[in-house]
């Protein structure tokens, strides 16, 4: 792509799939986060959770974190330092992003956070971007690292 204002236009399409997707799973709009996925995905948790990437759908992606979340009183996610790349009908976005879950307790260990990266891929499809690549790349994760979050 040449045409400066086309880049830009492309550029705002990709990152509304991709805050959408965070702002969706904070409010738990399962519906919304299916509909920023393309019908099956490359989904790679791998430097958290161990294991290899694994080509899914977006409902068994939104049944792993609607079951994972679901006790949590808020979770908040922030992105950003977003480097996004396009050519013809694909995408591809870096960026940084911080995952804060919080669930009160007694000892007031109230809050694990995790920080990393994600590499996201999109395609268009019907005049609209899907992400059919998704990738986080854990650095750390800090806090109350209880599994039962000592309720």
């Amino acid at each position: 792509m040449t045409d400066s204002l086309t880049v830009l236009v492309v550029k705002d399409q990709v990152l509304d799939v991709v805050n959408k997707l965070f702002i969706s799973t904070d409010r738990r709009d399962w519906p919304a986060v299916i509909g920023c996925f393309a019908d099956t995905v490359l989904f790679d948790m791998t430097s958290m959770t161990g294991g290899e990437p694994q080509t899914t759908t977006p409902l068994q992606i939104v049944d792993g974190w609607s079951q994972g979340l679901r006790d949590l009183v808020a979770i908040h996610h922030q992105v950003g330092n977003f480097l996004v790349t396009s050519r013809d009908d694909e995408a591809e976005v870096f960026c940084y992003g911080i995952a804060l879950h919080y669930l009160p307790t007694r000892s007031g260990r109230n809050t694990k956070r995790f920080v990393g990266s994600y590499d996201l891929h999109l395609k268009k499809q019907k005049e609209f971007w899907h992400i059919d690549r998704f990738r986080f790349n854990l650095k750390f994760i800090d806090g109350n690292m209880n599994p039962e979050w000592e309720t």
